[in-house]
């Protein structure tokens, strides 16, 4: 008889503007701790709590392509306009809905635990995915007093990291991208 075997499956979302190392240390840490299978990482057209985006969206997808290369286990997509949507909740259901996975891992950073309840479906979020927080300078003390973190604590696992210090923040101000 067959053994099947759950897929582990990490999403990463975001704007990437500019996608940086940081997001390639978190990956791959999680497919190591973590065991996944595959980490996507879903570029959105836009931040819902942003303006606009520095970088052109083909540029921000080729770039991130370009840096995640070598890397098997990272898929870079583009799907806002198969779900109609720039929202995580709707990624999520697409994931599970479409796609047929359930063993979904969920990367985020500390600096994101601050406004997570500010989230569409914030709490349907934490409930159909393994919510996994990465450390980032400067934000782990605030983030661990969150309001996703005082009501679901044990349903997120931290991850000990290094905490990444470059931002797309950061790149946008001193840099160009090089693709």
């Amino acid at each position: 008889m067959a053994i099947i075997q759950k897929k582990n499956v990490g999403l990463l979302g975001g704007s990437f503007d500019p996608a940086h190392i940081g997001h390639l240390g978190i990956s791959k840490i999680a497919i190591n701790k973590l065991k996944l299978s595959k980490i996507y990482w879903v570029v959105t057209k836009k931040n819902p709590f942003k303006n606009k985006a520095f970088y052109p969206l083909a540029e921000r997808i080729k770039f991130a392509k370009k840096l995640t290369k070598a890397q098997k286990k990272i898929k870079i997509i583009y799907i806002d306009n198969i779900i109609k949507s720039i929202r995580v909740i709707d990624v999520i259901n697409y994931f599970i809905k479409k796609k047929k996975i359930k063993n979904i891992y969920f990367l985020i950073g500390s600096d994101n635990l601050i406004r997570f309840h500010k989230w569409k479906n914030w709490k349907k979020i934490v409930k159909l995915v393994k919510l996994i927080v990465f450390s980032r300078k400067g934000y782990d003390r605030k983030g661990m007093k969150s309001i996703v973190v005082k009501k679901f604590k044990n349903k997120i696992i931290f991850i000990k990291n290094k905490p990444i210090s470059i931002s797309s923040t950061q790149l946008k101000n001193h840099t160009k991208l090089s693709i």
